[in-house]
């Protein structure tokens, strides 16, 4: 079925009712809000270093996928994308493409909620969104294993 892209038009001031927001997309856009967050506090607490340790790496010393996020997040914060991309460049590559397409549909549904403007919405096929999941954790799983070996 993959990515449904209909020809649907820009509607001014839509009148028909307002679909929804997915709850993947609330959910995808707490934790990046989450994610920020985070970082800001990482970021204020100098020398303490505040942030979530990661589990496996506390208890055995390797790197998950996610290790660095963080760090990484707070030097984007600082401006600082060379400790940014050392720190995770998998995240730093990935969590732009996905901000976009969330912040997207929020716009879209926003616009659509307070009557302006109808703009189509982002659609994926349920065969289109398994496969993009399977290989996102094939990338991460790739990910986390090269980044231990060393």
């Amino acid at each position: 079925m993959g990515v449904i892209l209909t020809r649907q038009a820009i509607v001014l001031r839509p009148q028909e009712p307002v679909e929804p927001l997915d709850r993947h997309i609330l959910g995808l856009a707490a934790v990046g809000v989450g994610g920020f967050a985070l970082a800001g506090v990482y970021q204020l607490s100098g020398s303490l270093h505040l942030g979530v340790p990661c589990l496996l790496h506390a208890t055995t010393g390797l790197n998950c996928p996610l290790c660095g996020a963080t760090r990484m997040a707070a030097a984007i914060l600082r401006g600082d994308l060379n400790a940014a991309w050392h720190f995770n460049p998998v995240v730093l590559v990935l969590g732009p493409l996905i901000g976009v397409a969330v912040g997207y549909q929020i716009l879209a549904w926003a616009l659509e909620s307070t009557r302006l403007v109808k703009l189509p919405r982002i659609r994926i096929g349920p065969r289109t969104l398994a496969w993009s999941l399977r290989a996102l954790t094939v990338l991460l799983i790739t990910y986390g294993i090269a980044r231990n070996v060393n």
